[in-house]
């Protein structure tokens, strides 16, 4: 049978994640607890969430319809064929990038690539995400090496792929990006498998690809 009185501290704890605007509990608030699912995480920190709120997604979280289910039966937790486990979902993908300066990388991505910042969190900042359209970059700060001299270049390691849907976005895209002088580790070029990409290179050697249909 779960502790209780761990899970209401563990509820606590949501609540002030969500009052400090930790960025990252916001897409848990917005998995579990259905009113907040159609709103992005700035919207998700600025809504009002309560100590109920917390329980409740604590009790989803653990496959229970609200707090007052997980009180009630939570006897049933102790056998896992008594609480059939609900059928995941993927939501979102956000790829996550290591970079040495946050607000330098901000810069790149919105000044060169048109990203918009969603958040920075620290002080000093050392996570934070862009966003375009439906693409997502996660930015986390390391400040030392992750990665072994030249590798990624050599071995054309990619740290994040990016779609577009027509062929004349990607030229579009390449243009734009070359026009704001953008560095490239592969200029535009139609693969053999008949798709037509480039690939980026950000001020931390992050390679990101860009990629649409051949046309």
């Amino acid at each position: 049978m779960p502790n209780l009185e761990n899970l209401k501290k563990q509820a606590k704890q949501y609540l002030r994640w969500h009052r400090e605007g930790y960025y990252p509990v916001a897409a848990e608030i917005r998995a579990a607890l259905p009113r907040f699912r159609h709103l992005d995480d700035r919207q998700v920190l600025e809504a009002r969430f309560k100590l109920s709120d917390a329980q409740d997604l604590i009790a989803r979280q653990m496959g229970f319809e609200g707090w007052q289910a997980l009180k009630t039966g939570a006897a049933a937790m102790t056998d896992p064929k008594n609480k059939p486990a609900p059928q995941a979902i993927l939501s979102s993908i956000s790829a996550q990038l290591f970079v040495t300066d946050i607000k330098a990388s901000c810069e790149f991505f919105t000044g060169k690539l048109g990203f918009r910042v969603d958040f920075v969190y620290g002080d000093p900042p050392f996570y934070g995400q862009v966003i375009r359209d439906n693409a997502q970059l996660a930015l986390r700060l390391v400040c030392e090496p992750v990665f072994v001299g030249d590798i990624r270049q050599r071995e054309h390691l990619l740290s994040a792929s990016i779609t577009v849907d027509t062929s004349a976005e990607i030229k579009r895209l390449f243009l734009d990006f070359q026009a704001a002088g953008v560095s490239f580790h592969q200029t535009l070029r139609k693969e053999p498998w008949g798709a037509r990409n480039f690939i980026v290179m950000d001020p931390d050697g992050n390679l990101i690809l860009f990629a649409g249909p051949g046309g």
